[in-house]
This record gives C-alpha cells, sequence and structure tokens, in this order.
C-alpha cells in the first residue's frame, strides 16, 4: 500500500523556521520526483519546491527561493522541506507529491499524494 505521510507542521512566528517531512512506503521512493506543493486557505495548489530522484537537482518557486531547502534521504524514504524566515503569506496546508522518473523542474502530474500537514505563521 503506498502512502506519503507529512509531518512536522505546527504554529511559528514570522521570521521563524520549520521542517517539515515527507515519510514515503509502498514504492520505490528513490526512482521518483518529490514535490511540495502547498495549498492555502481560499487558494488553489501552488508549486513550491521539487528534487530529482538522486537529490542532485532541486527546484523553487520564485515566492519561496532562498528561504526554503528541499532534501531528501533515499536510505530513509524521507523527503524534507526546510523552510527559514517564514512570512504570514506562507501559511498553508504542505503537501507531498511523487512522480517516476527524473524531470526538468517538475513533472505535469504527480501519481502519489500525501494529505498533508498545517504550517501556521502568525504572531
Amino acid at each position: 500500500q503506498v502512502q506519503l505521510v507529512e509531518s512536522g507542521g505546527g504554529l511559528v512566528q514570522p521570521g521563524g523556521s520549520l521542517r517539515v517531512s515527507c515519510a514515503a512506503s509502498g514504492f520505490s521512493f528513490s526512482s521518483y520526483y518529490m514535490s511540495w506543493v502547498r495549498q492555502a486557505p481560499g487558494k488553489g495548489l501552488e508549486w513550491v519546491s521539487g528534487i530529482n530522484t538522486g537529490g542532485g537537482s532541486s527546484y523553487y518557486a520564485d515566492s519561496v527561493k532562498g528561504r526554503f531547502t528541499i532534501s531528501r534521504d533515499n536510505a530513509k524514504n524521507t523527503a524534507y522541506l526546510q523552510m527559514n524566515s517564514l512570512k504570514p503569506e506562507d501559511t498553508a496546508v504542505y503537501l507531498c507529491a511523487a512522480e517516476y522518473g527524473v524531470y526538468d523542474v517538475q513533472p505535469r502530474k504527480y501519481t502519489y499524494w500525501g494529505q498533508g500537514t498545517q504550517v501556521t505563521v502568525s504572531s
């Protein structure tokens, strides 16, 4: 059974940091491109960041470039998103998504999705 389980969300003050994790099971994690996607209240899905299978190539939306860092540990079947200098507009549910293969920037679709973890940036 395929599972993507996010964790690590919470409430953080503006300017603070948070690391969210995505634990994968039921598929060959190291063969899949991994992304973080977020959905703010009342808004659509926004792609945030992606990382290729070996971890050597990563990509970011302009809104988070320089503040967020994506990584993965293929031995632990886990992807991470380190978020620094958080802003209120980063408040959203953060979901991880997986798609088989290697891509420039990101794939057109994702086969597997997690349920998400809530990140709230507020004083």
